[in-house]
């Protein structure tokens, strides 16, 4: 017999009905320039508008509100470099206990003084030497606190799949789902709403070139680790997939891609400029994927996550200020 996977459509529709009402139904944009430019219909899902500005959200208030009464009593722990504190610090904060997350030294200042305004105490660490898993779980043991993993856990990646699970009930059927994969658990979920909804719909994700864990695991049949990923894209600079997460991805996606540093800019400048949306660099590598053409045979109908878009405006204008001259975009041409 078939194992039942450890994540099913059935918890993806449960984790619907929990945070329905909580979190938000965002919204699915349109653009008649970028179909233009990909040569294909591409229906954007605007997670950079949810609650705490990223799909995070929906997995850590999933998880959270799950949790026992002695459970919230005593507190819930975390570990991120920025998305998933804010998420879990929002979800305690909701459901009135308190949060204490590790973060990276590095982790964006927006994003750590967002964390610290919804209430959590931050603890940080150095995400090149230290062990963020070990530092949390010494904490929360230390604390009796219940941890809340940013990605491997069966409820936040229910959670994150919710994403997928509203674009395709708005948008019907897709020919391809793209995704951001950092840890692996919202395109994990993704997928398992998708695939379970409609099966021949092909889940691509995309890394960041400097941490491409995901694909070269996919390659090897194994998970494999990388060097941690300096990338801009802070939200995707992990050196190894999840073990939960990739036992779900190994069976679901049909293929990762890879996008620079430069083409991730170039797509937050585009999601700016035409799309007049703000992206994070993590959220935009979707983006970038199809405006970088790394996409091969781009089907018609393709559903995109747009994952988050916290970032200041200092950031934001350092990154993307001035724009490259040194090659023209490879863009598929017109349909």
């Amino acid at each position: 017999m078939t194992p039942t996977p450890p994540v099913t459509l059935d918890d993806v529709r449960s984790a619907a009905a929990r945070i329905e009402g909580v979190a938000h139904r965002t919204p699915v944009l349109r653009s008649r320039t970028l179909d233009a430019l990909v040569g294909a219909e591409v229906h954007l899902k605007c997670e950079n508008l949810q609650r705490v500005g990223a799909f995070k959200f929906r997995g850590a208030y999933n998880a959270a509100s799950r949790l026992a009464p002695e459970q919230l009593a005593r507190g819930i722990a975390a570990y991120s470099s920025g998305n998933h504190a804010q998420a879990v610090a929002l979800a305690a904060r909701e459901l009135g206990t308190t949060a204490v997350i590790v973060m990276p030294e590095d982790a964006p200042p927006s994003k750590r003084d967002a964390t610290a305004g919804y209430g959590a105490e931050i603890v940080t660490y150095d995400r090149y030497t230290g062990d963020r898993v070990a530092i949390a779980e010494a904490l929360a043991a230390d604390r009796g606190l219940t941890l809340i993993p940013p990605y491997e856990h069966p409820h936040v990646i229910a959670g994150q799949g919710t994403a997928a699970l509203e674009l395709v009930e708005e948008t019907g059927e897709l020919d391809a789902l793209v995704a951001p994969v950092g840890g692996g658990g919202l395109i994990a979920g993704s997928a398992t709403a998708v695939k379970a909804l409609h099966p021949g719909t092909r889940v691509i994700g995309v890394e960041p070139e400097a941490g491409d864990d995901t694909r070269r695991s996919l390659a090897a049949g194994r998970r494999v680790s990388v060097p941690v990923p300096r990338t801009i894209a802070d939200g995707q600079a992990l050196p190894t997939p999840g073990e939960l997460t990739f036992s779900l991805n190994r069976r679901l996606l049909d293929g990762v891609v890879l996008v620079s540093d430069d083409e991730i800019r170039d797509a937050m400048r585009f999601a700016f400029e035409r799309l007049k949306t703000v992206l994070e660099p993590s959220g935009a590598t979707p983006l970038a994927a199809l405006l970088g053409g790394r996409i091969d045979a781009l089907p018609r109908r393709v559903g995109v996550i747009l994952s988050g878009g916290n970032v200041d405006a200092t950031r934001f204008a350092e990154l993307c200020g001035t724009p490259r001259r040194d090659r023209a975009p490879r863009m598929a041409p017109p349909s």
